[in-house]
């Protein structure tokens, strides 16, 4: 999670969404700059709403809007499974190693999940606390060129992204009932996303 207190901006960080590139750019610009352990680095919309919020209130100035990064949902799986196939993870319990896609998304869609398949959706990563405002700002992690160009514009600066953190390629075939099905399921992940086409406020 990023802060930057100018332009009254919050970055939160969904992971698989490009943010690690994002924040190598971004964080030299924060005042508050959250990152390292993924429990810290991936503060979700309640928890920014309930430990973050209230302490912001204190900078004087507007409110702090949010901003989020999400990734068309089947392609934000398979950056998962691919992530999941790295040799490093051979022999631990979320490996994905020896696994296709058709069954690690079956297993995903499950009632009981294994570990490597054991993931939430943005949808619930973005939910606010009850009561609570949701996420101000969307944009596609598809579009990143605008996700740049935007913060460009607040911060007043020139920014470079470049690719870190990027996962091994895989086959990624689906089926097209498993494709369906998980289309489906992942529906509120689709609005989200389809929500972020539109530009930035």
């Amino acid at each position: 999670m990023l802060g930057f207190v100018a332009p009254r901006l919050v970055l939160l960080s969904i992971p698989k969404t490009g943010t690690t590139a994002l924040e190598a750019a971004l964080a030299p610009k924060a005042e508050i700059v959250l990152r390292s352990r993924p429990e810290i680095k991936h503060l979700t919309m309640s928890q920014y709403n309930l430990r973050i919020e209230p302490l912001l209130r204190n900078i004087p100035g507007s409110r702090f809007r949010v901003a989020a990064v999400v990734r068309e949902p089947i392609s934000w799986l398979g950056s998962w499974y691919r992530y999941r196939q790295r040799p490093q993870t051979l022999g631990q319990p979320n490996s994905t190693i020896g696994i296709s896609f058709e069954g690690f998304i079956q297993d995903y869609l499950s009632d009981e999940r294994p570990p490597y398949a054991a993931l939430g959706r943005q949808s619930g990563f973005l939910s606010p606390a009850p009561g609570k405002r949701g996420p101000d700002i969307l944009f596609q992690y598809e579009r990143m060129d605008e996700v740049l160009r935007h913060f460009e514009e607040v911060l007043k600066t020139e920014l470079r992204l470049n690719r870190v953190n990027v996962s091994p390629t895989a086959d990624m075939t689906l089926s097209e009932t498993t494709a369906s099905r998980l289309r489906e399921v992942l529906a509120d992940d689709y609005a989200l996303w389809e929500s972020a086409a539109r530009p930035a406020p």
